[in-house]
């Protein structure tokens, strides 16, 4: 059975490009849905190789029903945040999934992670890998 994984980006979706590519050439059994809070974002990560993509709002909220894991910039659990792309309601439904959540620390839009290295793009999307291989086969 796959290992369903549901990639949330907003604004140009090149976070979920990435985090989509990487996945790709790392987990193997892994069915990846892709969301764009707006069809750039979501055309971003189809053309890196997500399985499923779809755009919105509802997109996100059926989304997040579906997930094992849910992977994005931690803007994606505050509502209003990357620049007024995420909703209350899709805050929420994220929120509230059963899912695993990864969110990668990005301080942008007024909202600042206190205690968080600052690391490179790249780095941070390894450690998506790692931990999505720490909840495949836990220690």
């Amino acid at each position: 059975m796959a290992l369903n994984i549901l990639i949330i980006d907003a604004q140009g979706g090149g976070i979920g490009k990435q985090i989509v590519t990487a996945i790709k050439q790392n987990i193997l059994n892994a069915e990846i849905t892709a969301v764009g809070t707006n069809s750039a974002a979501t055309s971003a990560m189809l053309k890196a190789g997500a399985h499923n993509a779809a755009t919105g709002e509802n997109a996100v909220v059926v989304g997040c029903r579906k997930a094992d894991i849910i992977v994005g910039p931690v803007g994606i659990v505050i509502a209003d945040a990357l620049l007024g792309e995420i909703t209350p309601t899709m805050a929420q439904a994220i929120g509230q999934s059963k899912a695993k959540r990864i969110l990668i620390p990005i301080n942008h839009c007024d909202n600042i992670i206190v205690g968080v290295p600052d690391l490179s793009i790249s780095t941070m999307i390894q450690g998506v890998v790692k931990e999505i291989h720490a909840i495949i086969k836990p220690e």
